[in-house]
């Protein structure tokens, strides 16, 4: 049987870069080597790529050699061809998850997994798609969305208007990044300068929003117009929150995978995940992630991530693994959503005449 050929792009130019390479490497172990043949393309800092034998190697040895740059008329460009059949982009955060990579795959006409350039640019940029999903009336947290040239003007006038608009305890972050980069969970209003100044290190655009006192769960959805929810799974934070330090260095965190829910808080997370998903015209996959209020018993929406992490610890693979779906045949599956969703795509009429 022929193999379908994939490649793997990794790396980037975002904060999230490193969190790339164990995602890639996990993909890399996993895909069925009867059913496919691995191209690895390693996208450095600066955002130059190069073809590598494969996500396994150490950083010092992806970064060692000749590096290319995206356009052939670009600096060091080098015309080299490859022979692939679908592009498997494990880019997390900007230049990666937020529509840019996706829109080079569509100009050049190409099958890739994940979501496409508007959902990818959507799903990034938490505020507006907290915007969508509340005209949605799907349920999510108080929060407001601050840009840094309005900090800059008049940093008092925010200050002055945190407390009126947001209850302690409250999360600032960047709008546009993932893995916890930049977040800070805020227990006093003194400590809100400090954060807002932390978030806007990573992003011209921040949120704050409320924390909830609760469990946090998430869920992964997988699919193109007809997308299926996965059982929920809960993390456990060891520390404040489940920040990237814990994410990826410590481990300490704990996690209920399936959670141990009600069947009709299951029920509903599936329900509101598959709606979000809709909302911003999803395709692919996602992780969509929630709080389960405490006091109230209310589940609020966080956010959806678009390009969820596939370490071999990342919740996305896991979910989909109790839920009756290993690892290499959900990537096989991800793969055949990405071929089909591009033999279906409507190309139109290229000319149009009266």
């Amino acid at each position: 049987m022929k193999k379908t050929k994939i490649c793997i792009l990794f790396g980037g130019r975002s904060a999230e870069h490193e969190v790339s390479l164990v995602s890639a490497q996990a993909i890399f172990k996993n895909l069925d080597p009867d059913t496919y043949d691995a191209t690895s393309v390693f996208i450095n800092k600066e955002g130059s790529w190069r073809v590598v034998d494969s996500p396994l190697l150490t950083p010092d040895e992806l970064n060692s050699g000749f590096f290319s740059s995206f356009l052939p008329w670009g600096e060091h460009a080098e015309q080299q061809v490859l022979d692939v059949d679908v592009y498997f982009p494990v880019l997390h955060g900007p230049y990666g998850e937020d529509g840019t990579i996706q829109g080079f795959f569509e100009m050049a006409d190409v099958p890739y997994v994940g979501a496409t350039v508007m959902a990818s640019a959507v799903g990034m940029d938490k505020a507006v798609a907290k915007t969508l999903f509340k005209a949605q009336n799907l349920p999510v947290v108080d929060f407001i969305t601050i840009r840094e040239a309005d900090w800059d003007r008049d940093p008092n006038a925010i200050l002055d208007r945190v407390p009126h608009s947001i209850s302690l305890p409250f999360f600032v972050k960047p709008a546009n990044l993932g893995s916890s980069v930049g977040i800070t969970k805020v227990k006093d209003f003194a400590q809100t300068s400090q954060a807002i100044k932390e978030a806007f290190l990573f992003d011209r655009k921040i949120l704050i929003e409320e924390g909830i006192q609760g469990r946090e769960l998430e869920c992964s959805v997988l699919g193109n117009d007809l997308p299926k929810a996965s059982l929920p799974g809960e993390i456990i934070p060891f520390n404040e929150f489940y920040d990237y330090q814990d994410k990826y260095i410590d481990g300490k965190t704990s996690f209920g995978i399936p959670a141990d829910l009600p069947q009709k808080v299951v029920e509903d997370i599936q329900k509101i995940s598959i709606e979000a998903f809709k909302c911003i015209d999803c395709s692919g996959m996602a992780r969509v992630d929630f709080f389960l209020q405490e006091r109230t018993g209310k589940i609020y929406l966080n956010e959806l991530n678009t390009i969820p992490g596939f370490t071999e610890i990342s919740m996305y693979p896991k979910l989909w693994e109790v839920s009756g779906l290993p690892f290499p045949q959900l990537l096989a599956e991800l793969i055949t959503l990405a071929m089909e969703r591009h033999s279906k795509k409507k190309k139109g009429e290229r000319t149009f005449t009266r």
